[in-house]
């Protein structure tokens, strides 16, 4: 058993929470809104107020908050309460710019960090089914096995670069955005047509040109249910995120650009904290 820290307990890092009591660790988690982590209690967490609380002792600590900013903001102030010979895993998208900024907060403070981000939404981390990308020292592997193996159904370690992890996320999340888009705009159009929408998700069925994940989210968008697995305004982040760092390696990200002004246009239309389906609102011209 080993002694966790887990800040962040949003819609991944409750799930993430859950999979790491349900494996046995002792677990102290942190939320700044301190209502989204009180619920954990009666799954077995020690939920406290102060992140330095979640810090102090653990052997492993686990960031999964909303980007780098918060990330940054929260681990420099209890950076100090790390123990000695603590990991730090990383698993909140925060972009490469993030990372090296994370990375440089970590080496001032002496602190083992792994980049760790994670493929996954709601379902997958409330069933210890996430992929895992690590980018980092991998002689800190079998440190943090007691988590990955919580919470992952997998994990891929990347590169021996803080940083790797996030690249691949950053390429996985570029699929995802662009399905997810795509098929907001063909549901959309087909409705704009008079053509029943349902007919191109099952013309698509089964065939080539077919994703279980165009299926999944096309059946959101017409049955214009977005409970929030991934959040728009995350969909819209990781854009962001995505579109940077294209122009950083010198490729046109003219396409993701237009994918985060959908994003825009859908989070402007109300739905930045429901599911990213809920793009298929960002084609209505506002």
């Amino acid at each position: 058993m080993a002694r966790i820290g887990l800040l962040g307990t949003g819609i991944m890092g409750a799930g993430m929470a859950r999979s790491i009591i349900r494996a046995g660790h002792d677990l102290t988690v942190w939320n700044r809104s301190q209502e989204k982590a009180a619920p954990l209690a009666d799954d077995g967490a020690t939920v406290v107020g102060d992140p330095a609380e979640a810090v102090r002792g653990a052997e492993i600590v686990v960031t999964m908050l909303y980007d780098a900013d918060s990330v940054a903001d929260v681990v420099g102030t209890v950076a100090g309460e790390f123990s000695d010979g603590a990991v730090w895993l990383q698993t909140s998208t925060v972009g490469l710019d993030g990372v090296d900024r994370l990375g440089r907060l970590a080496r001032e403070h002496g602190i083992a960090m792994l980049d760790a981000p994670v493929l996954g939404t709601k379902e997958p981390a409330e069933k210890g089914a996430l992929t895992v990308l690590v980018g980092g020292d991998e002689s800190l592997r079998e440190r943090v096995e007691p988590v990955l193996d919580a919470i992952g159904a997998g994990t891929v370690w990347v590169g021996p670069e803080l940083g790797d992890g996030h690249r691949l996320k950053l390429v996985a999340n570029s699929w995802v955005l662009s399905l997810v888009t795509a098929t907001g705009q063909a549901i959309g159009l087909a409705q704009r047509f008079g053509v029943d929408p349902q007919l191109f998700l099952d013309a698509i069925s089964g065939g080539p040109l077919d994703a279980g994940y165009a299926q999944l989210k096309g059946k959101a968008m017409l049955a214009r249910e977005f409970p929030a697995s991934f959040g728009a305004d995350g969909a819209l982040k990781d854009a962001g995120l995505i579109a940077a760092a294209m122009e950083s390696v010198g490729m046109d990200a003219s396409v993701m650009q237009a994918i985060h002004d959908r994003f825009v246009s859908t989070v402007d239309a109300g739905h930045a904290r429901e599911d990213m389906a809920s793009v298929i609102d960002g084609f209505d011209g506002r």
